[in-house]
């Protein structure tokens, strides 16, 4: 019978100490005293001679600080019935209520019902302009003016824009799962609707950067948006918008193919996947992740064979997006 005692104080501690397990640093140290206190009571408590509580009881109220009194709710005036009830507390993060995480690939056509002119439709900026003399470094170095003169005027069509219920609906997906955008787009759409996670892998529109370095942003003026040749950066040499271009590395695909190996779920939105590297972050999804992909128009990727199409635009599309995820239980 005694060995059949200490078994299940044993039990008892390795509950506690899975439990200790679930809250963060900086919570375990006190959590550890108040764990300690009801080991020691609660192995007490499995004698059958021992039924008194009501000193013990007060011993745990001394334990916890007043920092969790006000969080934890102790019930019970006998030990055997004493329960903790955690909750509406940030501190505590269960392993099973992990939320989902959602990574979302946005290009051109998320913002497309903002106002914001796609690249390759047929009214797309590209038709009036070759990609290789606005958006490349050697179309800067042969000709910055022109190069400028673009990205001035792409600027002052932006500026005013709003973000789309597309955008407003991805930023309240935020209450339900841990969203990450990974956007091809130059605006900041996804950040004025509210989304907290957003890597431009294109660049900011709404920024300036030195010729020498990108490490240093300077934001644009929305007042005075235009650059110039002859407009210097700090270091002295001439300022350029904080873009991209075709024939530049992208310092943020590393940062991305993270994100996305990492997704529980991922979504591409408004992109005709031909824009590489970008359009191969699909490769790296995981083979067990659901992706999604919304477009009005019927894109179609060699790099997996299990996409759920949504034929939709981005407002459409996002909520069509929510209500299938809350009827798959996601």
């Amino acid at each position: 019978m005694p060995a059949q005692n200490k078994g299940t104080a044993d039990d008892h501690k390795e509950r506690n100490g899975r439990l200790h397990d679930c809250f963060p640093a900086e919570a375990r140290e006190e959590i550890g005293s108040i764990i300690h206190a009801f080991e020691h009571i609660l192995t007490r408590c499995m004698n059958p001679n021992y039924h008194q509580s009501g000193q013990n009881t007060e011993n745990i109220y001394s334990t916890i600080s007043p920092f969790f009194c006000h969080k934890y709710l102790i019930i019970g005036t006998n030990i055997r019935g004493l329960l903790f009830i955690f909750a509406n507390n940030p501190l505590i993060a269960e392993p099973d209520m992990k939320k989902k995480r959602i990574v979302v690939l946005s290009g051109a056509g998320m913002s497309a019902e903002s106002g914001i002119s796609t690249f390759r439709d047929s009214n797309g900026l590209w038709e009036n302009y070759p990609v290789e003399d606005v958006a490349s470094i050697d179309g800067f170095h042969r000709n910055p003016a022109l190069v400028l003169k673009f990205y001035n005027a792409r600027r002052r069509d932006y500026i005013g824009c709003h973000p789309n219920a597309g955008h407003i609906g991805l930023a309240e997906m935020e209450r339900e799962y841990d969203m990450r955008i990974v956007t091809q787009n130059v605006d900041d759409l996804h950040e004025q609707a509210g989304s907290t996670s957003v890597i431009h892998l294109h660049g900011e529109l709404m920024k300036n950067r030195s010729v020498a370095t990108d490490a240093v942003l300077y934001p644009v003026d929305p007042t005075q948006p235009d650059l110039h040749v002859g407009d210097l950066a700090p270091d002295g040499f001439q300022l350029r918008p904080f873009i991209v271009w075709f024939g530049e590395a992208v310092p943020m695909i590393e940062p991305a193919i993270k994100e996305v190996s990492e997704a529980d779920i991922l979504v591409v939105i408004g992109t005709s996947l031909n824009v590489y590297p970008a359009a191969g972050l699909l490769n790296y999804a995981p083979r067990n992740c659901p992706i999604y992909l919304i477009d009005p128009k019927p894109v179609r990727s060699t790099s997996r064979q299990d996409i759920r199409y949504i034929q939709a635009t981005a407002t459409e599309g996002v909520r069509i997006l929510r209500k299938t995820l809350q009827e798959a239980d996601y």
